[in-house]
């Protein structure tokens, strides 16, 4: 195969801020794999928790060119297997090989991602839109500037409830709420009692992701169910939330890719948890690789396009939460420029 690496920084069109940080840039890195004429697009995102950026991804990646180069794709599967021990220590540049393994080998089938799998997208669920942390009123603007269906608002402040009070005074909308681990137990049972009066559907990670014994008592008295996100990261972390949450939030980038997201995916359902995925504000890149995975899923937060100013591919097209494919092979990822 041969491999090409495009980095990219991609502003937003507000500036994002959850519980912990804000920013106005996001860089990516797309991975490109090229194999008898066709070539495949993967994704991953710059996160500062994880201590991953782009000079490291593109590093990690480099260090193993000739591997990558030398190799004959015959099945994703396979692929993501045999890099794993030489990634284990780096998910998100995993993530992005492995997409754009997933990618290229459909599109020498000469199928979509979801045929591959012989999914039917009939009842694919909507993508909420991500309202990030700012003054309350601007809350509202950017809520009453963008009319969707369903919005994830982030929390983790002194006026949480206050913040959603108002939202709700200006929509009939679905709501989901994020605290990205911000609150604590007392904090996030007196919320989850207030939120759910408020009509929330389900409050995500509310609490710092070691604190286990914490959540035991949150999960038997929330108000509201309870889906993991920093607290479910890697496949061996999907068994541990049992009993603790009441779904997951999988990340590709954080997991290593499709490949370990579907078995994710395979094993909450055995457990009977819910499914979601979520975004690390991809471009349409990851987004569309997300797509292809809806079939298995509860809910879906894939609004990264649609928080960026800029973008680095045609391919999935969200309208009023709908997520619409390309008609390509693959994913449906055409890079805009490179």
């Amino acid at each position: 195969m041969e491999l090409n690496l495009y980095p990219y920084e991609l502003k937003f069109r507000h500036t994002f801020t959850i519980s912990r940080k804000s920013k106005d840039v996001q860089p990516l890195l797309v991975v490109a794999l090229s194999e008898n004429g066709q070539t495949g697009l993967g994704e991953t995102a710059d996160n500062s928790y994880y201590n991953m950026t782009v000079p490291i991804l593109m590093n990690a990646i480099e260090q193993h060119r000739d591997f990558i180069e030398s190799y004959k794709l015959r099945s994703p599967e396979v692929f993501w297997e045999e890099l794993y021990p030489k990634f284990k220590d780096n998910m998100f540049a995993l993530c992005a090989l492995d997409i754009a393994a997933h990618d290229l080998h459909a599109r020498l089938l000469g199928k979509k991602l979801y045929e591959v799998w012989n999914l039917d997208i009939s009842n694919n669920p909507l993508t909420d839109y991500t309202i990030g942390i700012d003054s309350v009123e601007n809350m509202v603007k950017k809520l009453v500037e963008f009319p969707w269906p369903i919005y994830k608002v982030k929390l983790g402040t002194k006026d949480d409830i206050k913040i959603i009070r108002e939202l709700r005074k200006h929509t009939d909308s679905v709501f989901r709420v994020d605290a990205n681990c911000a609150w604590g137990v007392d904090e996030t049972l007196r919320n989850a009692a207030a939120l759910k009066e408020l009509g929330v559907e389900f409050i995500e990670q509310p609490m710092p992701a070691e604190d286990w014994e914490g959540m035991k008592k949150v999960y038997r008295e929330s108000a509201l169910p309870l889906f993991a996100d920093e607290s479910c990261i890697v496949e061996q972390d999907v068994r541990k939330c049992f009993g603790l949450f009441h779904g997951i939030n999988i990340k590709l980038t954080k997991c290593g890719g499709i490949t370990p997201a579907r078995r994710m995916i395979f094993e909450a359902k055995s457990l009977g948890m819910q499914v979601m995925t979520g975004s690390m504000n991809e471009s349409t890149v990851g987004t569309s690789a997300v797509a292809h995975l809806l079939p298995y899923l509860d809910h879906v937060d894939m609004d990264g396009p649609l928080l960026l100013a800029e973008d680095t591919a045609t391919g999935v097209r969200i309208e009023n939460g709908k997520i619409f494919y390309a008609d390509l092979p693959g994913t449906g990822a055409t890079l805009l420029r490179s």
